[in-house]
């Protein structure tokens, strides 16, 4: 008598086998995908973080034009209020560190495979270092005025939000806002004037 496996008990076999395989590999692919998302999630919110940091540093940097230079310039000068706007977290003392968005929505943000930015200060996507790319991430900023108005019309505070958009590997668009009030912590004249 010849002893074998039937057709209906290999079919069984290789269905067992299928399902052994198949959902191991689903649990990988769904945990690579969550992990993509955390690693783009993570990067966008350092994105946003820089944006509201740099904001600083250019009212900072007036703080201390003020001190060495006894100039006069007010904390918030060179903040556009009411418009979208991007900033070079690499150029914060520079004057083209903050450009308003000439276009809707603002142009992405380009690295050089270490940093973010914008190749030489340029965004207009037409990057003149061809070391630095496009990434799938868009840091929009808003300053608008926050609280009453004080003598004169001056503003003594404005409030930050920043605005990151990233593409997924699955191609859903994502984003989140953060906020970041600021005030005129040091009395410069502008908001009395």
């Amino acid at each position: 008598m010849n002893k074998g496996f039937t057709l209906i008990e290999t079919l069984v076999a290789i269905s067992l086998l299928a399902v052994a395989i198949v959902a191991p590999m689903s649990l990988v692919a769904q945990s690579l995908s969550s992990a993509y998302y955390a690693r783009d999630q993570v990067t966008a919110f350092n994105l946003a973080q820089e944006g509201i940091e740099a904001v600083r540093a250019v009212r900072d940097g007036n703080i201390l034009a003020n001190a060495l230079n006894n100039a006069g310039v007010g904390l918030l000068a060179g903040i556009p209020i009411g418009q979208d706007f991007t900033i070079d977290a690499r150029e914060t003392l520079a004057s083209d560190a903050i450009q308003t968005c000439a276009t809707n929505p603002c142009p992405p943000l380009q690295t050089d495979g270490t940093l973010y930015g914008y190749a030489d200060g340029d965004r207009s996507n037409q990057s003149r270092d061809p070391n630095w790319t496009n990434t799938n991430f868009t840091r929009t900023l808003t300053a608008t005025y926050a609280g009453p108005a004080g003598v004169n019309g001056g503003h003594d505070e404005i409030r930050v939000a920043v605005t990151v958009t990233w593409i997924t590997r699955g191609s859903q668009r994502r984003s989140f806002t953060i906020y970041e009030n600021m005030y005129r912590w040091v009395n410069d004249g502008a908001a009395a004037d």
